[in-house]
């Protein structure tokens, strides 16, 4: 996500798959409105930052200047509704039920430190999602360490006279065998030289 810049977004829906896909969005920064005529308490949880709830049915009016709209309600009609409004509007819609309808996806993702991993799986939800867990097992504190440390490295040496010395460290620090290094709990010993 750019500094300062939140996505603003409208999820339609009040269940829980609208209530997963909120709280990923304010994991990320989004600023989320929800629409629903019934909100779950799963919804009311995630509590008021940058989270607006109205509790109501949908209209077009919604969309208002939301940059994503996701349509996640249990109403086949409703959801191809708000696809249609916001693909009209030319806005991001992703379409819980119908992947197909939206125009982008929402993968699972897998957060560690500053590594992000994401994961779709043929509109395939559950299977994305346990792919997901899977890999969480392996690229866990580990791995967000050492990109911790190489993201220090490289603001380091670009802002500096050694900007041409991140080519170097790539090629030595991030090598073919970064992944065993890393799994072993070598890395911080590999990337001494450059600190």
């Amino acid at each position: 996500m750019l500094e300062g810049m939140a996505v603003r977004a409208l999820v339609v829906g009040g269940g829980s798959v609208a209530a997963r896909k909120t709280r990923a969005l304010l994991d990320t920064g989004a600023t989320v409105r929800l629409v629903a005529p019934r909100i779950d308490d799963a919804v009311r949880s995630l509590g008021p930052t940058r989270l607006t709830l109205l509790e109501r049915e949908y209209s077009p009016d919604d969309i208002a200047d939301a940059v994503l709209v996701i349509a996640a309600t249990s109403s086949r009609g409703v959801n191809a509704r708000v696809a249609d409004d916001a693909c009209a509007r030319g806005r991001l819609v992703n379409v819980a039920d119908a992947p197909g309808e939206g125009n982008c996806i929402t993968p699972a993702i897998h957060r560690t430190g500053e590594l992000v991993i994401a994961v779709t799986a043929g509109g395939v939800p559950p299977a994305a999602r346990r792919i997901r867990d899977s890999i969480a097992v392996r690229y866990g504190a580990p791995y967000a360490n050492a990109v911790a440390q190489l993201a220090s490295i490289r603001t380091a040496l670009l802002a500096s006279d050694l900007r041409p010395r991140w080519a170097e460290v790539v090629d030595e620090a991030v090598s073919a065998d970064f992944c065993a290094i890393v799994e072993r709990g070598d890395f911080t010993d590999r990337v001494a030289p450059w600190r």
